[in-house]
């Protein structure tokens, strides 16, 4: 278990006592406790005893040793038994607090969203003291808002792929599976989940697929095709698992991929040839049923180069030179991540350990600035702490780079949260915005420009802000901002977090040799996975491998960095 494991035990607790009714200075002991854990510099495996630590009383400490025990809490079960599910899901209304929800469960009895629907509608919500017209008008609005279906965000996607993943590895009659549809071509977002099945026993897979804890709702169930409706959490989506045998598999996987367009030339191809071709396979001028083993020899028939799925959402993919095109083994080294000192999961080392698991040449440490305090923000003091602390284990690790850097705020009113004496120090600053989102376009442009203009800045993180599925972010003229980067050699990132792709592919596509750095942004050892994400972005961008700073070998990285910004 990491840090963070223990900071979500605390806050989940402070929670659920908030939501309970528990008085304010109890609810606040646990939320401190987790604050005094997140800025604590001494590894969390090394903590003998919680309760030296400030603020951590003697229940507190008991909570952590026993979840550092047991990795269960008794005091968190007790209080989920205690608590309606209903007033979880009801956190997920707009505008509605645990303080709210309490008072509508002491004073109305209500436990669920469809029993303060009703109240609202009812008007009794806007009887309570503290709520009135106005608060039962916005509440109805958000269960509105709630209960709306739209389509998932790539990010809920992964993560419900991964649970049905978890559960088709567990059948026993599937023999290989993969995700395709709109989600293999990683569309920002997708209306459902697609997904192509083996098996040489279709019946039994069907049932085994029908019965497994996720699936809420069977809508089609055959030998060719079960249709469902999943539930993970608060997420919901219709999936479709279609059958095939393994001669099969590949050419089914190509064509349930997509796009439509895509498979319009494709079949455009086949006639041109005297053939048919369809989810089955290809079936030539005298009748024969072809079935490939790949997807590169279904466009090797044709003549064709091997499209990429997440550049099939058009055609103009075909008259595109792939040679050249980034892939994922392109990637040398991750220039953004961040270790228990700031807001990360695991210590250094730990990252370090990780990284050279990777194959990775180099890496960049860059932990949260000063101003940043909800995420543990580093003190000038202790950024240079750790830029020595950085030097030293370089020397140490021969397999790998490693570069002392920081994800520096570019604050409210334009100015960098450190100052040029402590940024020429390190080897690599990213700046990036992270507070007053709501600022005008103009105000926003001059704070990125800025940090375009600061001799020390190579990088400019996630730069709008987005979260898919969540935030628009930040008003940004996309246009004057990649023009200044060219000017001043400022590299704009590809956030790889599929709750970001920030840049977005459609803007790399616009900007052709726009230059780039594709980063993780991990706060734990296994978001350096997420790399793939902003690869595929990149792909579908039809952005070419020398656009890629951290694709530069060892020796290129090196000297890049040492010749500064140009």
């Amino acid at each position: 278990m990491t840090k963070k494991d223990y900071i979500k035990l605390l806050e989940t607790v402070g929670l659920y006592m908030e939501l309970k009714g528990e008085n304010s200075f109890k609810v606040s002991a646990y939320r401190k406790a987790a604050g005094t854990i997140e800025q604590s510099q001494t590894p969390i495996d090394d903590i003998e005893d919680f309760s030296v630590l400030p603020g951590i009383g003697k229940s507190v400490s008991e909570l952590l040793d026993e979840y550092r025990t047991t990795g269960q809490s008794s005091l968190l079960d007790e209080l989920k038994s205690q608590v309606p599910e209903g007033h979880i899901k009801m956190l997920k209304i707009r505008n509605l607090g645990a303080k709210k929800i309490v008072k509508l469960h002491k004073e109305l009895g209500i436990t669920t969203i469809d029993e303060l629907q009703a109240a609202c509608t009812e008007g009794r919500v806007k009887e309570l003291a503290g709520f009135g017209a106005k608060t039962e008008e916005t509440i109805l609005k958000g269960i509105e808002e709630l209960n709306t279906k739209r389509d998932l965000s790539i990010n809920e996607a992964v993560k419900l792929t991964s649970f049905i993943n978890e559960g088709l590895e567990n059948c026993a009659s599937i023999t290989r599976y993969q995700v395709a549809g709109s989600h293999r071509r990683m569309k920002e977002y997708s209306k459902d989940l697609d997904y192509i099945v083996e098996t040489d026993a279709p019946e039994h897979a069907a049932g085994e697929i029908e019965s497994l804890d996720i699936v809420t709702h069977v809508e089609v169930s055959g030998s060719e095709k079960v249709s469902v409706t999943i539930m993970i959490e608060d997420l919901e989506t219709s999936v479709d698992f279609r059958f095939t045998d393994h001669a099969g598999f590949t050419q089914m996987l190509n064509h349930f991929t997509g796009s439509k367009d895509h498979n319009v030339k494709m079949r455009q191809f086949a006639k041109a040839r005297g053939e048919k071709v369809n989810e089955y396979g290809i079936t030539t001028k005298d009748g024969e049923l072809i079935q490939y083993a790949t997807e590169e020899e279904i466009y090797q028939h044709y003549g064709q180069q091997f499209i990429p799925p997440e550049m099939r959402d058009t055609v103009d993919a075909f008259d595109v030179d792939q040679s050249s095109i980034l892939s994922l083994g392109d990637i040398k080294g991750d220039l953004h991540m961040h270790t228990t000192a700031s807001d990360g999961a695991h210590e250094l080392e730990e990252m370090i350990e990780a990284c050279i698991k990777k194959g990775y040449d180099y890496m960049v440490i860059t932990d949260h600035s000063k101003s940043l305090r909800v995420a543990n923000g580093l003190t000038i003091e202790r950024l240079l702490e750790q830029h020595e602390k950085i030097k030293v284990l370089d020397k140490a690790y021969s397999e790998i780079d490693i570069y002392s850097g920081t994800e520096m705020d570019i604050l409210p009113d334009g100015t960098m949260d450190f100052p040029d004496e402590v940024l020429a120090q390190l080897d690599y600053v990213i700046a990036a915005i992270h507070q007053s989102f709501s600022q005008s376009e103009s105000r926003i442009m001059e704070r990125l420009m800025n940090a375009c203009h600061n001799p020390y800045v190579r990088q400019i993180a996630h730069p709008t802000g987005r979260l898919l599925g969540s935030r628009a972010g930040y008003p940004v003229n996309m246009e004057q901002l990649i023009k200044t980067a060219r000017e001043t050699g400022t590299v704009l990132e590809v956030n790889a977090h599929p709750i970001r792709l920030d840049i977005s592919s459609t803007v790399l596509k616009d900007n052709p040799g726009l230059k780039i750095a594709i980063n993780t942004d991990a706060h734990h050892i296994n978001h350096l996975d997420l790399m793939k994400y902003g690869v595929g972005t990149a792909i579908k961008g039809h952005v070419i491998t020398e656009q890629v700073i951290n694709t530069m070998t060892r020796s290129e990285f090196r000297k890049w960095l040492k010749e500064g910004k140009k």
